[in-house]
């Protein structure tokens, strides 16, 4: 399951996972899960966090809501989704030297800064799956080009058209 997305179902209301976007980064049913949501930008850079980085090629790194554990951690991340051959390739928490040395051999991973993470423990993960939580998705090369929930609806649409449809409609039936 790691590399795989997790989509909040449009039910879910737990304020840190509603409307969530979650790249699984580690899992093993006895020793629980991990991931960092990708959909909740914080307008901010690295460099806001750590101004000994002006200047540098991560500076310009976007900062992003990983989730509620320990969220005042910073979680570099880098990633690459090859369409050509379908596969990803993942470096988590990666320190400031790796970030750098992947950015100067192959400028087109994505790179990311999370505060936070999301964690389960042990069946957790595979529990709330069961009571329909969370929807599963492949990865796609999307997720660097959209965010927020715009791009938990278009990945959940992809998923599921009828929940898609569900989840797109106003809150007040009135405002339709």
């Amino acid at each position: 399951m790691v590399g795989t997305l997790l989509l909040a179902h449009p039910q879910l209301q737990d304020p840190n996972f509603a409307r969530s976007v979650i790249l699984l980064t580690a899992h093993a049913s006895e020793e629980g899960a991990l991931g960092v949501v990708l959909n909740r930008p914080l307008s901010r850079k690295l460099v806001d966090l750590k101004p000994e980085l002006w200047g540098s090629a991560l500076a310009g790194v976007p900062l992003y809501r990983g989730g509620p554990v320990a969220s005042d951690q910073v979680i570099l991340a880098a990633w690459k989704y090859q369409a050509t051959d379908l596969t990803f390739k993942l470096y988590f928490g990666i320190d400031e030297v790796k970030a750098n040395q992947i950015k100067a051999e192959d400028p087109t991973y994505e790179l990311r800064a999370f505060m936070g993470y999301s964690g389960w423990s042990e069946h957790q993960l595979e529990n709330e799956l069961q009571n329909d939580s969370w929807l599963l998705s492949e990865l796609k090369p999307d997720v660097n080009s959209t965010s927020g929930d715009p791009l938990w609806l278009k990945l959940l649409s992809e998923v599921s058209p009828e929940l898609g449809l569900w989840a797109d409609e106003p809150e007040n039936l009135s405002n339709n």
